[in-house]
């Protein structure tokens, strides 16, 4: 079976497939002069949407933190239109 190339691909095909299924980028970045290391830089970087990246365990502190957040913030938000209507 031979890979079928669609010449017709949007922008926004390429970010749903990259969100969908996820982009790593790993790059290892070393300068230097006359033969000699003077800086050493190790990149890594991943792009993918929320669910993509719940799903392999990624981020799931910082997902249930800023969660509880946005419920305490629902919860003051609902108390104070309590009280305005009382």
């Amino acid at each position: 079976m031979k890979p079928i190339r669609n010449k017709n691909v949007t922008f926004v095909d390429l970010l749903d497939r990259v969100l969908d299924k996820g982009l790593v980028i790993n790059a290892d970045i070393i300068v230097s002069v006359a033969d000699i290391p003077l800086i050493g830089i190790n990149l890594r970087a991943a792009l993918a949407g929320m669910e993509t990246m719940l799903e392999y365990g990624v981020m799931e502190e910082w997902d249930k933190t800023l969660r509880n957040i946005a419920i305490k913030e629902r919860k003051k938000i609902e108390e104070k239109a309590v009280e305005v209507v009382v």
